[in-house]
């Protein structure tokens, strides 16, 4: 190829040098923008309900648990039978098992175990017997304890009612 001798060959070579640079740079931006529209697509999960008791659940409208992606909301479970009937009426460490074990049922409906529990919310209306039977939590989490909080309150949705305990859980894949 000849050398570009006069200023006319020579504006010629650096005009094509810019516009092939242009060029070159322009494309880069297209795929730039597609990679990111792309990462910006995101998946919506719907929610999936769980009902333990559903005629008692429907009565008092709620749902006893909701999972979005790996994320498991559990409502407070409470010590009662099928029919929504308070059991263990004054036995605090009865209720307590009872509640477990509700909570156990919801875990395994989601393939979920009490290591997969991240907060654990215990609400007592008998703290300083709540307080006497929390070491039976060791028997639930054998791993290792959630999160959480512990608050006495004043009363219960029943009367009978002297522990609820709520979980949120984290499925991991």
């Amino acid at each position: 190829m000849k050398k570009p001798t006069n200023l006319f060959d020579r504006l010629i070579v650096l005009v094509l040098f810019f516009s092939l640079s242009l060029a070159l740079q322009s494309c880069g931006q297209k795929e730039a923008k597609e990679e990111v529209v792309q990462e910006a697509t995101i998946e919506i999960e719907k929610p999936e309900y769980f009902l333990l008791r559903p005629e008692v659940e429907k009565a008092y409208g709620y749902s006893h648990a909701v999972k979005i992606g790996n994320d498991i909301k559990v409502s407070g479970a409470v010590s009662m039978d099928d029919e929504g009937n308070p059991t263990a009426a004054g036995d605090l460490a009865q209720q307590m098992k009872n509640c477990y074990a509700d909570l156990e049922k919801i875990l395994n409906h989601y393939g979920c175990t009490f290591d997969d529990v991240i907060v654990e919310n215990i609400f007592t209306t008998d703290m300083t017997s709540f307080l006497e039977h929390a070491a039976y939590r060791g028997e639930i989490y054998k791993n290792h304890f959630p999160t959480g909080s512990w608050l006495g309150v004043k009363e219960l949705a029943i009367p009978e009612f002297m522990i609820e305990i709520e979980l949120e859980v984290h499925k991991s894949d």
